[in-house]
Order: C-alpha cells, then structure tokens, then sequence
C-alpha cells in the first residue's frame, strides 16, 4: 500500500449508519463468504466505545467480522474538534505492514475500503479490553509477554537493522503523512500537560498545584523536550503509536494488539514506554479499587518486568536471526565478539527512551486530555487525586533522575516509594 495516494475518494465518503453496514459488506464476495448465509441473516452491534471511530460487530452463520471507520470529527467534541478520516488508510496500511511478522498477535486483516475508509478485520471473541481486566483485578499470565512479542517482532523488522533504508523510507514516507494523529499526540502528550489548556482536565483544587508545578519546572520541560524532539527525529523503527493496555484484547489464552491508527516511524521506546506507564498508572489506581488489592498490585509490577525483559530477549533473537539485512548495522562490520556490546548499547539506549516516555505517558493521562478508566474507577475524587499525584511524582524523578534507573527492576523496586499504601 506504500506506493498508494493516501488520500483517495474522499469526496464520496459519508458516515455510515449501523442499518447500512450488512449492504457495504454484502458488496464484497471474500468479506461476505466469511460470514456465510445471506445479509437478512447478519446481525450488527454498534460497540464504539472511543474518541475516534465507529465500530460494529457482525455476526454471521459461519463468522462474525469487526468493522471500523474513521469518523471526520473527535466524538467527545463532534462540532469543535474536526478531524481527517484519512487515519484509516494509515491504520489499514500498518496492518498490513506488520501482519507477516506478528502472526496470531493481531487481528487479521480483510480488507480496507478507500472511499468509506472502513477497514474489515477479524473479529475477536471472547476476548476483553486488557485494561477492563486490569480494573477488574483478572490476571493474564500471557498478555505482557504477548505484547513484548509483538513490540519486539513489529519494531525490529521495520528498523535500520533488518530493513534495508529504502524500504525503510518508504514507511518514513507514507506513515509521515499521518498529520492529523501525529498532531493530537504532538499537542496532547508533549505539550498541552505543560501549558495552560483547555484540554487539560486535572482534577481541581485537588491536583491544581501540581499541574502548576509542571509549568513552572523548566527542567523537566527541558527533559520532555529531548525526548519530543526523539520522537520527531528518530526514526528508528515503524512505530504502533498507541500501545496501552486499552489497545490490547485478551483471554485467558489469547492476546492480541489493535488500533494502530497512530502508526509513525519513530524512536523504539515510544511504544515500550507507553505500554509500561499504563501498566503503572494501573499499579496507582488499584490502591481505590475495592477488594483486596496488595497481591494483584505486585502481580503488575511483576508484568512490567517480564514485559521489559521479554522484549529485551525477543528483540536479541530477532536480531540474532535476522541482523545485518538492513543498512543500521550490517554482518561485515560486526562479529559474534564485537556484535553483543554493540546490541547492549543499542537496547540501552531503547531503555533510556523507554524510561522518558513512560514519565511523559503518566502525566500526559493525569493532567492531560485523555484521562484512563484506570483512575476514573476510583470514586474519590480526593483519593484518585492523591492516586495521580504519586505517579507523577514517579513521572518526574525518570525525567529529571534517569540514572537512578539502570535497568527495568530499579524501575520497579522504586515504584512503592512514590506509592500510596
């Protein structure tokens, strides 16, 4: 799909309606064989349940399907907030890029239709939101070490060291198009947090201080500047964009990673980060959950460390197995004594990056727009609040303290000491 106008048809495209969904469907043989039987036999089920798009389950005699369009505004401010639909192509074609090296880690991809921007994918069933199990204290053995798997298999192919750099700026090129998206997580991640904004939505009096704080700490906005600046100009590997524990579906056998409509070729650690802070924000929150919280607590911050450590360890294979094909770090330049310092180095570096966009991901999500389930479950407001502000205070010791985190289990063991007990 690289070679491909992003922007195809878009004159003709409307915004579907549920009772429409069965017809559109019908017009594709493949699409329409999946679920067998005829449209009069499908049934349809509306489950949006974000900012961005409209999302349907269908159900047919043989198979159901899930289907998804991007919607041309944000839902929560629908006349204030237009938004280009074009992030489904973007979607559509991160898909498609990465589905031959994380297979059984994703939905599989059916098909994309340019002028509706709907993208077809398999449905997934039973699975549930990873972070509606993490609110609700399930445990799944299998979901970090899942995503470590796909995180290291999506970013290691689609990097200088297994990608030779003209395919590698084929994605550069394409996915440097996806504006609208970069621009949401450009303003919302990097920079509304550390401003007066009206998208900000701390909770106040209670966090007012701290929002204040962050304002007026030109070092640690000297820190988050470094790493915005990263994730503009360190084009390291084809990026998910949006890896947290709200884009990942489980069971207790099965996980899987959706929504990647923030693809964007950038530093690795972005997504590593991303995906570690939400898991800590969880370890926050579930101090105002009811129940018995104490083993599931530890339990979390046991899956940051074996997400860490698998993704360290996958990515080593990957490489292993498959280096020296790109133009990063080729086989004649490297032998099986000097190849390992250079690799460690390499991954340190991914860990510094990791360390930094895990903080900024933390504060983004406590101060900024897109507030997470994982607090908003906490009923007191007084006592969430308290809840954001011990993360933040994490937050800001990896900004402006990274050295003290050498590595993922100084990450963890540290965590209790800016904790609520």
């Amino acid at each position: 799909m690289s070679d491909r106008d992003p922007t195809p048809h878009t004159h003709d495209y409307r915004v579907l309606q549920r009772e429409e969904i069965a017809t559109l469907l019908a017009q594709w043989p493949a699409v329409a064989a999946r679920l067998g039987g005829q449209p009069a036999q499908w049934t349809v089920q509306d489950v949006a349940d974000g900012n961005l798009n409209a999302v349907y389950l269908v159900e047919g005699p043989l198979d159901g399907l899930c289907v998804k369009q991007s919607l041309p505004y944000v839902r929560v401010a629908k006349d204030d907030w237009p938004l280009s639909v074009e992030r489904a192509y973007f979607e559509s074609a991160y898909m498609q890029r990465t589905e031959p090296f994380v297979p059984g880690l994703v939905p599989q991809f059916l098909h994309f239709d340019a002028t509706l921007r709907v993208i077809v994918m398999e449905r997934l069933q039973p699975h549930t939101i990873l972070r509606k199990s993490l609110i609700e204290g399930v445990r799944h053995a299998d979901a970090a070490r899942a995503v470590a798997d796909f995180a290291a298999a999506s970013l290691f192919h689609t990097s200088d060291i297994s990608t030779p750099f003209e395919r590698k700026f084929q994605d550069v090129a394409l996915f440097s198009q996806n504006h609208d998206l970069q621009r949401i997580t450009v303003d919302l991640v990097f920079i509304d947090p550390y401003q007066v904004h009206a998208r900000n939505r701390y909770a106040s009096p209670q966090l007012a201080a701290v929002a204040q704080s962050l304002r007026d700490d030109a070092a640690l906005k000297a820190a988050v500047a470094t790493f915005r600046n990263h994730y503009l100009a360190k084009p390291q590997a084809l990026l998910h964009g949006d890896l947290h524990s709200g884009s990942v579906m489980v069971t207790q056998t099965d996980t899987r990673v959706i929504d990647g409509e923030f693809a964007w070729v950038g530093p690795i650690g972005f997504d590593t980060g991303m995906f570690i802070a939400n898991l800590l924000m969880a370890w926050y929150a579930k101090a105002g959950h009811s129940g018995d919280t104490t083993g599931y607590r530890a339990w979390i911050l046991e899956q940051i460390a074996v997400f860490w450590q698998r993704f360290h360890a996958q990515f080593l294979a990957h490489w292993n197995t498959h280096g020296g094909r790109g133009d990063g770090y080729p086989d004649s330049h490297f032998d099986a004594t000097a190849l390992p310092t250079v690799q460690a180095a390499f991954l340190q570096d991914v860990w510094a990056d990791t360390l930094g966009f895990t903080a900024i991901e933390i504060i983004r999500r406590t101060i900024g727009f897109s507030q997470i389930a994982d607090f908003g479950a906490v009923a007191d407001v007084d006592l969430r609040a308290r809840q954001q502000a011990a993360a933040i205070a994490l937050a800001r010791d990896l900004l402006l303290h990274p050295a003290r985190y050498e590595d993922v289990q100084a990450l963890v063991s540290a965590v209790p000491a800016f904790g609520l007990h």
